[in-house]
């Protein structure tokens, strides 16, 4: 790696800078979302939800944690769980992003006041924690399985490379450097063998290689990636593969045990493997998280079965009213599949974001900005209730949106990943440029070659499949133009300056001399479609779904309605109503008996087949108190 001066990183507001792979990311600099269902979103969590989750964080004490640990202050006045700290360095970074796609002097000043919050805590060897090491607390480093240290250390990292990449260099680029030097001087060679319960520090450590050049801190991730999978933590009741320590990561064939941390740990192998030039790395994750999508993922793109470990299940152990889908986990895969896009160029990577950014992160968080899923399951059985506004929920595995949680790790996720979400839209390759995700942006960049070329992507998706690219500005010659045309998107057409084809799903690629004003527009078949599952899922084995697109369907019930009666006839299909699909269903009441169980049951009567209304499982439990499935009977 190319040694580089702190904040000469070029890299214009990019999550993820890699220095080689298929595809080059642009940045918020280059790629501006201006309107619609993506605006509308980054508007709301710019202007309420950094605010709603600062205000919960200083109202609680994790952020006077850090003016008390510099105080002195031990474990009697410490607020929150072991992993506080690691939620305010994710709202710093969401500030950051936020910065860098408004130009905000307010969010610019507050990130600096949070900084210097956050320094004062620093031990002069770099060491930056408020949980461990104080008065009454224990030693640092005393709990690598569930202490979180090394994982609190990653958010900070991460928050640093987004404010020097959207401000420069700086306060908090020095304390996270310190901080790293910290974990390289314990934990590296000739330190102490050890890896977090938690993974994140991986492909924290590499991100900041790539903006400052420094290579001890990709050597650093490198060892942490090749020490996990040793059984060298203390066995968890849930097993090693809670803490993805029970098989080393290149023999893995599968993600196991806790989502989130298995995710993180896979951004943090490819990182590594990306730098390192380790295409056997590369490909075993890969490989672990295709078999992951093909087996172990809800419809939604959801990940997570089992909410007592918040784990995956075993292969196609999908059940729906039991889904974990945490929105970190939602927010961690498309972390995953953007890393695995850049490498690979593959674009099926790009269908994965899609699929997880229209039916998780769209579905997590309230129209206010002020309240959020933790967890999104796929059947609610009883009834959600409203909760208190100004109430913390000390349980985080199910129910409605809340305001707060005691374990509030989704919402600062989301908002880092809505404020940057820009950067995720648009890559350029050795030739020219390649659209993933369909928004109204604004794109201004320069090709590999040194042109620039601008272009004005509008569009109504999801609702909409119309999507045109038109020349804003060029520099002249041809250059290829490629857009994604999804899995689902049977019988698209690509309209261009030459003429008019079909494409099937896929990349296709426009090779043209495009001039200001030429215009290339995909049109997507939208139509409603009935959604079959693998017969190896046994929950949802004589169901179906409902999608429209990328967005997938659900029926919710405001009333008396039991949707555990519903049956819909598979032999209608269904078509499209006024922001919402209409299905042929019934509901169907069995009799009571005295024993679930027994010979096949006469056909229960009821009541003749009708439209039901189902609307977008994004939009669920927005209108109040319901319930609802996503998976429907069929009659």
């Amino acid at each position: 790696m190319t040694k580089a001066s702190p904040g000469t990183d070029p890299t214009g507001g990019r999550p993820v800078v890699p220095s080689r792979g298929a595809l080059r990311p642009l940045g918020l600099d280059e790629v501006r979302v201006v309107d619609g269902f993506w605006a509308t979103r980054q508007r709301v969590n710019g202007g309420a939800t950094l605010d709603h989750g600062r205000s919960w964080m200083d109202k609680l004490g994790w952020t006077g944690n850090f003016t008390a640990a510099r105080a002195g202050a031990g474990e009697v006045d410490r607020r929150g769980r072991e992993f506080s700290d690691s939620e305010v360095y994710k709202l710093v970074e969401a500030m950051s992003w936020e910065v860098g796609r408004t130009g905000s002097t307010d969010r610019d000043r507050e990130v600096a006041e949070l900084t210097e919050l956050i320094a004062l805590a620093q031990a002069p060897d770099g060491y930056l924690g408020t949980a461990f090491g104080g008065p009454g607390q224990r030693p640092r480093h005393s709990d690598l399985a569930s202490g979180h240290e090394l994982y609190c250390a990653g958010h900070l990292l991460q928050a640093a490379v987004a404010r020097t990449r959207t401000g420069g260099a700086g306060p908090l680029l020095d304390v996270a450097r310190r901080a790293a030097d910290h974990v390289c001087d314990t934990f590296g060679p000739d330190g102490t063998w050890g890896i977090c319960g938690h993974p994140n520090i991986e492909p924290a450590l590499v991100e900041l290689a790539r903006l400052t050049g420094e290579q001890r801190y990709l050597d650093q991730a490198g060892l942490f990636v090749r020490r996990r999978g040793h059984q060298s933590l203390p066995q968890h009741h849930f097993g090693w593969a809670y803490y993805s320590d029970d098989v080393p990561v290149r023999d893995a064939t599968v993600l196991r045990g806790h989502v989130v941390r298995a995710l993180y740990l896979a951004c943090g192998a490819v990182d590594v493997a990306v730098e390192t030039g380790d295409g056997e790395l590369l490909a075993a994750v890969a490989a672990q998280f295709d078999r992951t999508l093909a087996r172990r993922t809800h419809l939604t793109g959801g990940m997570g079965s089992r909410h007592m470990d918040e784990a995956f299940g075993e292969d196609f152990v999908l059940p729906p009213d039991r889904s974990y889908s945490e929105t970190c986990a939602g927010v961690a895969a498309i972390m995953l599949a953007w890393r695995l896009l850049l490498a690979t160029g593959v674009s099926r990577y790009a269908d994965v974001i899609e699929r997880v950014l229209y039916n998780v992160v769209a579905t997590a968080v309230s129209d206010d900005g002020r309240a959020f899923f933790y967890a999104n399951t796929l059947h609610q059985r009883v009834r959600t209730v409203d909760v208190p506004t100004d109430e913390q929920q000390l349980g985080f595995g199910g129910g409605p949106r809340a305001p707060w949680f005691e374990v509030s790790c989704c919402l600062p996720n989301v908002a880092r990943l809505l404020a940057s979400l820009s950067a995720y839209l648009v890559t350029a390759d050795d030739e020219g440029l390649r659209i993933h995700q369909y928004a109204d942006a604004d794109v201004d960049t320069r090709l590999p070659d040194g042109r620039r070329v601008a272009l004005r992507m509008r569009t109504g998706y999801p609702d909409d499949g119309v999507v045109t690219v038109r020349v804003t500005a060029t520099d002249g010659g041809g250059f290829p133009l490629t857009l994604r045309v999804p899995e689902w998107a049977t019988g698209a057409v690509l309209v261009t300056p030459t003429g008019r084809r079909a494409v099937p799903p896929g990349p296709v690629t426009v090779r043209h001399a495009f001039a200001v004003g030429d215009e290339v527009r995909l049109e997507l078949p939208l139509r409603p479609r009935f959604t079959h599952p693998d017969p190896r899922v046994d929950a949802v084995r004589g169901c179906v779904a409902v999608e429209r697109g990328p967005v997938v369907y659900c029926a919710e019930a405001l009333a008396d309605e039991d949707l555990d009666t519903l049956r819909v006839d598979p032999g209608s299909l269904p078509v499209d109503v006024d922001g919402g699909v209409l299905v042929r269903a019934r509901f169907t009441a069995p009799g009571e008996r005295a024993w679930p169980y027994g010979p096949t049951p006469r056909r229960a009567p009821g009541a003749p087949l009708t439209g039901l209304r189902l609307l977008p499982y994004h939009r669920w439990a927005r209108r109040g108190p319901a319930t609802m499935r996503v998976w429907l009977p069929v009659t």
